[in-house]
């Protein structure tokens, strides 16, 4: 690391609230892990922490993911959420990947010397981005996986936890596709994701459960404090007094009278967008604003005679930060966390 610009993954906090979660959920007998996108941006050194917390199986969202796991543990399940070309199955197969189906026209496609392939069928209940859309389907891929594959699960996801009438109809429209067949046979089904499985009585058939941004703590779950596991820092390396002058590309901020700024080693490329400008940053526990266009590899932050060049800047602070964060930006805590980019090195602890 050769410049103090680092995403900082607190493993023990991780570790804390999964274990509560998990604690909390203990009818479920399968806790997935969701460790798409690099852990949501904690990296893959996160996973054993995960592991040992209690997640019993893994879910990613591509082979890539699924495979950079599978080095690091050859035992643990996991299940690909994401589509794999045809052509991939073979390296599914050696390293004991899961397969998701989600169309007849995919399934007739794949060889039948796969036959020790796991498979989990995906249904769409209102979604509307993968999944089997009708019981006819079901049922055609539901008896084809049956009598030549291996049936291991069965599975939706729940896109609109927050309101419930259109939440209630995908449980309706997931028992109405799966109607003729008995999911307590079943060995796997999984249903809820991390809001749905927390706001919503778990269903009799579903003994799964996903948990993903809850396991980093962003969420806002009643009666439930989560400890943060994700900081981002950085380092004044310059301090310029500025009277009268513009700061940055397009001279779009002035400082009026004298004003000094802090030159800080983080930007664009780093994962700070531009739209970060205006938003809080923290110096010594202190909240200082981001101006001017930000840089590609450097921001600017108006600062006052207490900051010094070398101090530590919290451009991502805690959990509480990511969300007003994603708040300032009109987006999703997700979206904050997993934008920082791969240049970015990360510290356990």
């Amino acid at each position: 690391m050769y410049r103090k610009t680092y995403v900082e993954i607190n493993l023990k906090n991780l570790e804390y609230n999964i274990k509560k979660l998990i604690k909390k959920y203990k009818d479920y007998q399968y806790h997935f892990g969701v460790v798409k996108a690099d852990c949501y941006g904690h990296g893959i050194k996160s996973i054993a922490t995960i592991i040992k917390a209690g997640c019993n199986y893994l879910a990613v969202a591509t082979l890539d993911e699924a495979l950079s796991i599978r080095k690091k543990n050859k035992k643990i399940p996991i299940l690909c959420l994401g589509i794999i070309d045809i052509e991939y199955l073979d390296i599914c197969l050696k390293n004991n990947i899961t397969i998701t189906i989600s169309s007849y026209d995919y399934l007739k496609k794949i060889n039948k010397k796969y036959h020790n392939l796991k498979m989990h069928i995906k249904v769409n209940t209102g979604m509307n981005r993968l999944g089997v859309n009708n019981r006819n389907d079901f049922n055609k891929i539901f008896n084809y996986i049956s009598q030549n594959y291996i049936l291991e699960g069965i599975y939706t996801h729940i896109y609109s936890p927050n309101n419930k009438k259109c939440t209630n109809n995908q449980w309706k429209k997931f028992e109405d596709i799966t109607n003729d067949v008995d999911l307590l046979k079943i060995p796997i089904v999984h249903i809820g994701a991390s809001e749905a499985t927390e706001f919503y009585q778990k269903k009799s058939y579903a003994n799964g459960c996903r948990l993903g941004i809850s396991m980093y703590g962003l969420v806002d779950f009643p009666k439930m404090i989560f400890k943060s596991t994700f900081s981002l820092y950085s380092e004044v390396i310059q301090i310029n007094e500025v009277t009268n002058e513009t700061v940055g590309y397009d001279a779009n901020y002035k400082a009026i009278n004298s004003k000094k700024i802090a030159v800080v080693a983080i930007g664009y490329a780093d994962g700070i967008i531009r739209q970060n400008t205006g938003r809080e940053v923290y110096i010594n526990n202190k909240e200082y604003k981001i101006v001017g266009n930000i840089c590609m590899d450097m921001l600017f932050v108006e600062v006052d005679d207490t900051v010094k060049v070398g101090d530590k800047v919290a451009i991502i602070k805690d959990i509480d930060h990511i969300k007003k964060i994603a708040n300032y930006l009109n987006t999703i805590t997700y979206e904050v966390i997993c934008s920082i980019g791969k240049r970015v090195p990360k510290i356990y602890n």
